[in-house]
Parts: C-alpha cells; sequence; structure tokens
C-alpha cells in the first residue's frame, strides 16, 4: 500500500495508539494461498513504518499546552506585535537591495506575490493555531497528522528557518550601524570586523553582539521580552512611514518603465527572494503556551499582523523605486538609507533617523525570532526528539534557561561566519516547506479530527489550503540549485539526528510498549508468538 494511501485511511480517533501487534496473526501468501504467521522481515519493515509515521493526538498537544510551565502574559496586542516584530526588519530595509536587481520595479509585484503565498499559509496557521495552542507552531500540527518522521523533518526545517533566519537578520543590523556611524561621524568598522569570511572580512563582530544582546533580554522573561519588542515596533514602523514620506518627495513615475524589464521569471525570483521577508509572522504561534487566551487570539494575531506588513512593504517598495532607478540598487547593503542619500543628499537628517530606526527594526527581529527559535525546541525536547536540557524551564523566570543560552550561542557564530546572501536563501527554502507542510495539515485534520472545536477555520477548505502548498511549491522552484544543495545537505543531518537519537527517545516509545504488553495480556495466542 502506497505510503500516502495508508496515512488517509487510517481511523480517524486515536490514530497513534493502534497495537504494535494485529490481532490478526496471518495473511494468505499470494503464490500457495496457504496460510502463514505475519513476522520475519515484514513484521520488522512495518514496526518500523509504524514507528515512523506515530502521531500525536490533538487532546495531547491540547493538554501539554494546558499544562505548561510557560507563563500566561501576552493578549493579542502583544501577540499581534511579536508578529510585526518578527516580520518586519531585515527584508525590507536589506534585502531589498537584493531582489530589485533580480526583478526591476516588478519587485513590486514580487512583494504581492510573497504576501499572497503567506496568506494562504497564515491561515492555515490561524487554524491551526486556534486549534491546537501550544509551542511547537507546525512542527505539532505536523505530528498530529502526518507523524514523527515528517514532524521531526518539519521541526529540523524550522531549525534552518528561525536560526539562520537570525543570523541573517543579524548581519542586516551591522551594515546598518555601520551606515549609521557613517552618517554621524564619518567613520565605519574595520571591513575584517564587520564582515564575515567570503564577505571581505574575518568576522562579523556586531551580528554576533547583537544575538547575544538579544538573548540577555529573554532570559528576563516573555513579559519583558514583549514589553521591549513593543517599543521596538513602534519606533521602527515610524522609521517606515518617515522613509515613505521623504522618498515620495523625490518620487519619479518614469522609473516604473518598463514594469518587467527582466520578464515574468525576474518577478518570480524576486519574490522567492522577498519571501524571506515574511518570515516570522508565524512567530505568534509559538507562543500559544504564553498566550492569555491562545484559541481566541493567535488566529486574530496571525492575520492581522500579516495584513499590516504586506500593506507598509508594497508601500515601501512603491517610494523606494520611485525615488531611485532600479539599476542603482545593485550591490546597496543599508538599502533604505542608500536611497534617501541618493534622492535628498547625504547632509540630510532623514538618512540618520532612517538608520537609527533601521537598527532598532532590525533589534526587534533579533529578539523575536530567536524567540521563536527557542519556543520549538522546548516543545521538541517535551516529545522527546531532542535532548530534554532544552525543555527544563527555570523556576523564577519561567525561562527555558539552558535552551536560549545554548540556541543563542550557535546564532551567534553563526551570523558572525555567515554571507547575509545565502542566510537569506536557506531560511527561504525551510520556510517554505514547513508552510507546505501546514496547509497539508488542515487538509488532513478536517478529515481525521473534523469534531474537533475549531476558533478559526481556513475559508473554502481544502481549496485554500491546497492552493497555499501549491503556491509554496511554485517559490520552491524559483530557488537556486545551490540553495537546494544546501537545503539536501541539511536535511540529511537531519535525519541522521534522528535516527541516533530522536527514534529512539521518543516519548512516544514508552506508549508503544505500554500497549504491546495490554495487547499480549489481552491475546493468549500473542503471548505464545511472542514467546
Amino acid at each position: 500500500m502506497p505510503f500516502a494511501t495508508s496515512l488517509l485511511i487510517r481511523p480517524r480517533s486515536n490514530p497513534h495508539l493502534w497495537p504494535i501487534r494485529s490481532p490478526d496473526r496471518t495473511h494468505t501468501s499470494a503464490s500457495s494461498g496457504a496460510k502463514q504467521p505475519q513476522g520475519g522481515g515484514n513484521s520488522a519493515v512495518e514496526a518500523t513504518r509504524r514507528r515512523l509515521t506515530r502521531r500525536q493526538t490533538v487532546d495531547t498537544l491540547v493538554g501539554e499546552a494546558g499544562g505548561s510551565p510557560l507563563r500566561r502574559t501576552m493578549g493579542v496586542a502583544q501577540l499581534t506585535l511579536l508578529s510585526v516584530g518578527a516580520t518586519l526588519g531585515t527584508g525590507i530595509f536589506v534585502v531589498l537591495g537584493q531582489a530589485v536587481p533580480e526583478a526591476g520595479p516588478a519587485v513590486v509585484v514580487s512583494f504581492v506575490l510573497a504576501g499572497v503565498t503567506a496568506l494562504f499559509s497564515a491561515l492555515s496557521y490561524a487554524e491551526l493555531a486556534g486549534m491546537i495552542p501550544g509551542s511547537g507552531s507546525s512542527y505539532s500540527y505536523t505530528y498530529a497528522t502526518l507523524g514523527e518522521l515528517v514532524a521531526w523533518v518539519c521541526g529540523w526545517c524550522l531549525i534552518l528557518e528561525y536560526g539562520v533566519s537570525v543570523a541573517a537578520v543579524a548581519v542586516g543590523w551591522g551594515q546598518y550601524v555601520n551606515e549609521l556611524l557613517d552618517l554621524t561621524f564619518g567613520v565605519t568598522l574595520p571591513e575584517s570586523l564587520s564582515a564575515p569570511p567570503g564577505a571581505g572580512g574575518t568576522l562579523n563582530i556586531p551580528a554576533a553582539l547583537i544575538v547575544v544582546l538579544a538573548m540577555v533580554v529573554l532570559l528576563r522573561g516573555a513579559r519583558e521580552s514583549a514589553v521591549a519588542n513593543t517599543i521596538m515596533v513602534g519606533v521602527k514602523i515610524a522609521a517606515l512611514v518617515l522613509f515613505c514620506a521623504v522618498a515620495f518627495t523625490a518620487f519619479r513615475a518614469g522609473n516604473f518603465h518598463p514594469l518587467f524589464p527582466l520578464g515574468a521569471a525576474g518577478m518570480s525570483a524576486g519574490a522567492a527572494s522577498l519571501f524571506f521577508s515574511y518570515i516570522g509572522f508565524d512567530a505568534a504561534s509559538t507562543a500559544g503556551e504564553e498566550a492569555r487566551n491562545p484559541q481566541r487570539d493567535l488566529p486574530r494575531a496571525i492575520i492581522l499582523s500579516l495584513v499590516l506588513v504586506t500593506a507598509l512593504y508594497v508601500l515601501v517598495a512603491v517610494a523606494a523605486l520611485g525615488a531611485m532607478p532600479w539599476k542603482q540598487f545593485a550591490g546597496t547593503e543599508a538599502t533604505l538609507s542608500e536611497v534617501l542619500v541618493r534622492s535628498v543628499g547625504g547632509g540630510s537628517l532623514w538618512p540618520i533617523l532612517l538608520s537609527v530606526g533601521a537598527v532598532v527594526a532590525t533589534t526587534s527581529v533579533v529578539l523575536t525570532v530567536q524567540y521563536g527559535q527557542i519556543r520549538i525546541l522546548f516543545a521538541m525536547a517535551r516529545d522527546g526528539l531532542v535532548p530534554p536540557l532544552f525543555a527544563k524551564v527555570h523556576p523564577r523566570t519561567g525561562v527555558p534557561r539552558a535552551n536560549t543560552v545554548i540556541v543563542s550561542g550557535f546564532i551567534a557564530v553563526l551570523a558572525a561566519l555567515v554571507p547575509l546572501g545565502r542566510l537569506a536563501d536557506a531560511t527561504s527554502i525551510g520556510t517554505l516547506f514547513a508552510f507546505m507542510l501546514v496547509n497539508l495539515a488542515v487538509v488532513l485534520l478536517r478529515r481525521r479530527s473534523p469534531d474537533t472545536p475549531r476558533s478559526f477555520r481556513v475559508p473554502f477548505s481544502p481549496v485554500t489550503p491546497l492552493l497555499g502548498v501549491g503556491f509554496c511549491v511554485y517559490m520552491l522552484g524559483s530557488l537556486g540549485g545551490d540553495t537546494w544543495i544546501a537545503f539536501g545537505a541539511w536535511l540529511a543531518a537531519g535525519l541522521v539526528v534522528y535516527g541516533l537519537y530522536g527514534i529512539r527517545h521518543s516519548k512516544l516509545n514508552g506508549l508503544d510498549s505500554r500497549r504491546e504488553d495490554l495487547a499480549l495480556q489481552q491475546d493468549p495466542a500473542l503471548q505464545e508468538d511472542s514467546a
């Protein structure tokens, strides 16, 4: 029986509680017509398949979230700002400069295409976040639908998405710090200390520094982190509005002609790169165990944040391209600041104010996405797939302290050593893969758990989530071969880790043993087989 078909026809109630051995111990041989006992290699393969496809029940995941040691301190406003804080940052302040040479003025359409792709997935996230309000985000949703192996792959992709995107944002932060120093004091940090190997430097010290500073804030607790994020989100929205107001004074409609100088392929490539700009709206779903009313507030926060961010992105892109011809974007790093310098002059106060806003904006992204990465590892550790150290919560602060320190240290090293472009593409491919699985999870849970309460339902399902899958596949096809090779290597490493640790320590192993013991007690014939 094909793997996908076997998943779809399983019983809906408690599917992962199937006994390891079936009471029907015989089958008919295709060649002889005789009945033979199941066993040998076939039974070993079947047992392995069941271990890889065993699933958590929705009730179990909801129960774990309800008994979480994390503290519930966030309302809908804080969750929305958490999502905006994780999304609105380097994607518009830095990556825009890499996407414009790929798409030309059509980068505005690229933003819309990436936003539509994110919207389909956001609707699916909204349904599942209200249904399973835990810290695991799409990892937990996949565990309840596609089984343990696919859930591990999804969680491994989320580690890539969150961890690598924090490193990429930290690199962007360092670029804007240099821009700010140049505009205010006429000096910049030495390239050897502000750029990684492969980009002309030795170590990116500013990028590593901001990750460590974010770690210090996160260790204080979720409430304190949310307050800091709220202030920074206000600053960066004000900075982008200020940029638009100034850039529109130098607006030239001729900069948009022709709209598609590099064709539809260029527009698609630009959208694939810019999808990095939408990474983070799902960060609200990782706060499910720290939200006061997660079933109501999580869906609202996810959708509100995506709408707000998309509107700002399109407005900023129009203002930037109207103020500076698209061919001049090549090679820019602190993109929006350079647009203002070239359009209104370097002696103006506006580029300085924008650079201050960009530094604050990217700080907010580092803080919130780092938070999401830590919560996903917390959920995976609770399920036994990564070491339990990652799930240990400090009794005073309610923060997984060791988790926070380990993750932050790894990201700081990554930010110091890897160039921005490679980080951004690697993040996009991991995110698109995770989003695709979330859309599939909605379809499967509608079949398997139709009566489970849902505070939000994706409209026109299954058409809408399947369109989300299609858009993700389309965007994945626009990424380069080098990105796919790196992603394949990452997945291979993840499968090795799962084979050596995750499958052996999964908490479902204990359930499997207890179910097998129960089956042996209830069926004397199975006891004979076991003997």
